[in-house]
């Protein structure tokens, strides 16, 4: 029923996202190294004595500093370095964990000085998802040109922050899905439920400036906030770009 057209990896939470071509995904967990880290900010409860999951708003994040979403990243999972881009700021490779001073100040440099600034690393024992449970994002090419037509301007896929890009939807279509079990390549997932999206989804990912009204068009259109699905692996496998996508039960 689609065909895998793209693969998006954020290895630090709301700083960044990559391309990939292909990702393993593994039974109960989110894609590998996806918010593996976050940055914590000044009023941040997150627990650094027992590093668990925490909710989103423990951290910097592109729904608060807009200009975070205009970072592009590329990790190199062998020497554990990752390189970040921004429009407004020389490139930097560094191993996050190693050169936590460094990552902090060159983030800091973009964030919003209205707004509570990054302040400390944090990584848990499994990347730190928006949802409780470790999940995947799946989201439909269709309904991004859905929603791009209702505001008369197209849509880059990196406003929503999703791992998983699909072709061969009707648009919306995703919803029904939610319940039941999707094979995408040699991968399962469960599909559980819609994802509720944030102000990060009005910002461009190319000028770091909210200019688009994606949460008044989603409210007024559909009466909700949803835009994509959250699956969670019930069988390892692989996916790569142009594996096919199919409802299993």
């Amino acid at each position: 029923m689609g065909t895998v057209t793209n693969l998006w990896r954020h290895p630090i939470k709301g700083v960044g996202c990559e391309p990939l071509t292909t990702s393993l995904m593994i039974h109960g967990q989110c894609m590998p190294m996806d918010r593996h880290w976050a940055l914590a900010h000044s009023a941040s409860k997150a627990d650094f004595d027992n590093p668990q999951w925490a909710r989103c708003l423990n951290f910097a994040r592109g729904a608060r500093t807009y200009s975070l979403m205009a970072v592009t990243a590329s990790l190199d999972e062998t020497s554990g370095e990752i390189t970040l881009n921004h429009p407004d700021q020389p490139s930097i490779t560094l191993d996050p964990e190693q050169d936590e001073p460094a990552l902090i100040q060159w983030v800091r440099a973009i964030s919003d000085p209205d707004r509570v600034m990054p302040e400390r690393l944090y990584k848990a024992d499994r990347g730190l998802t928006d949802s409780r449970e470790q999940t995947v994002s799946i989201l439909s090419n269709s309904s991004l040109s859905a929603l791009g037509q209702s505001m008369g301007m197209d849509l880059d896929q990196r406003r929503f922050r999703g791992n998983i890009w699909l072709d061969g939807l009707a648009p919306w279509q995703e919803f029904d899905l939610v319940g039941q079990v999707l094979r995408i390549g040699s991968a399962e997932f469960d599909i559980i439920d819609p994802i509720e999206r944030c102000m990060a989804t009005t910002v461009n990912p190319d000028s770091g400036t909210s200019d688009a009204p994606t949460l008044a068009t989603l409210e007024r259109d559909h009466g909700h906030r949803n835009f994509g699905i959250f699956g969670v692996v019930r069988k390892t496998g692989t996916i790569t770009l142009g594996d096919t996508a199919q409802v299993i039960s």
